[in-house]
């Protein structure tokens, strides 16, 4: 899950060397804690929120797979 969100992330922003992607796992349920450089925040996030969704919408779909829970946090 952490290799998905780092490829999407850095096919959005204009600086994917500065793409941090974190994992925090427990047994059912994965924290994925996403970082991006200074002004790129609104490219993950996209108009209105829709393109940080579309990224959870897949996330989620992974991990049904997988039978687990993924939670996407991005931090500043």
């Amino acid at each position: 899950m952490k290799d998905l969100v780092e490829y999407i992330a850095k096919c959005l922003v204009d600086r994917p060397e500065e793409v941090e992607v974190q994992e925090v796992a427990g047994t059912t349920t994965s924290v994925l804690e996403l970082r991006v450089g200074d002004g790129e925040l609104g490219k993950i996030i996209g108009k209105h929120g829709h393109t940080i969704q579309a990224i959870r919408t897949i996330l989620s779909g992974a991990a049904a797979k997988e039978g687990k829970r993924v939670v996407l946090d991005i931090l500043e």
